[in-house]
């Protein structure tokens, strides 16, 4: 499990500098900084950034309280498609400072259409154009994986940022159906590598995605 043809696309390696911290990658506070509704209100790229994006009601509020061991960081909503702007957070780790970003979730019908209509070129401009992206986590649900889902993962290569998929709510499958369950996501998205499971209920997976992050954060991509 790894970052999805990141490093090759961007034809770096994360050999190609000394890492600044040894040790397992942990993540010490974290502190919201700004919700941008728009793209002039995005923050000045002072920070090496890492996106989270998944569906609506795929658990990405619940995942990043998890990661970053702060339950009522990001609003965990009973109505999918909560998250309406991208929301920045700054994270201190005994590594990197980071900044994680919060993108709107995407593919939920009941979101008016006027509100989707904004989402759309509003990812968009943050994906194609911030510089200082270091990489992005797509989640999915592990039981289920939509066109949706493909769609970004294969948007995000062609853009050339590294993807670090991560299939949610790993406690919802049993131990007996895991290899049937990555290999219906795998050919599901068309990926060659496993995702990784994450559960925010039990904390599955957490370390592993921690890893991968400091991965992507040591890729050797100067600030603008």
């Amino acid at each position: 499990m790894g970052l999805q043809d990141g490093r090759q696309l961007l034809g770096l390696s994360v050999h190609e500098k000394e890492e600044p911290f040894v040790g397992a990658f942990k993540i010490f506070s974290a502190e919201f900084k700004a919700s941008c509704g728009t793209v002039e209100q995005f923050l000045k790229p002072t920070l090496p950034e890492v996106a989270i994006v998944g569906r609506s009601n795929v658990g990405k509020s619940s995942a990043i309280n998890c990661l970053v061991n702060h339950k009522g960081l990001a609003k965990v909503g009973k109505t999918p498609g909560k998250t309406q702007t991208i929301n920045f957070f700054e994270i201190a780790t005994n590594g990197p400072r980071f900044m994680l970003v919060d993108l709107p979730g995407y593919g939920f019908a009941k979101v008016p259409e006027r509100i989707r209509e904004l989402w759309g070129p509003l990812i968009e401009e943050y994906l194609r154009t911030r510089k200082n992206l270091q990489g992005v986590v797509v989640l999915v649900d592990s039981r289920r994986v939509q066109e949706s889902d493909r769609a970004m993962v294969e948007w995000l290569m062609r853009l050339k940022i590294p993807v670090m998929v991560v299939a949610t709510k790993a406690d919802k499958v049993t131990r007996g159906n895991r290899q049937a369950a990555l290999r219906e996501l795998r050919e599901g998205l068309g990926m060659e590598e496993d995702p990784l499971f994450l559960s925010a209920y039990t904390g599955e997976g957490k370390q592993l995605l921690l890893d991968q992050l400091r991965e992507v954060l040591t890729l050797d991509a100067p600030l603008p």
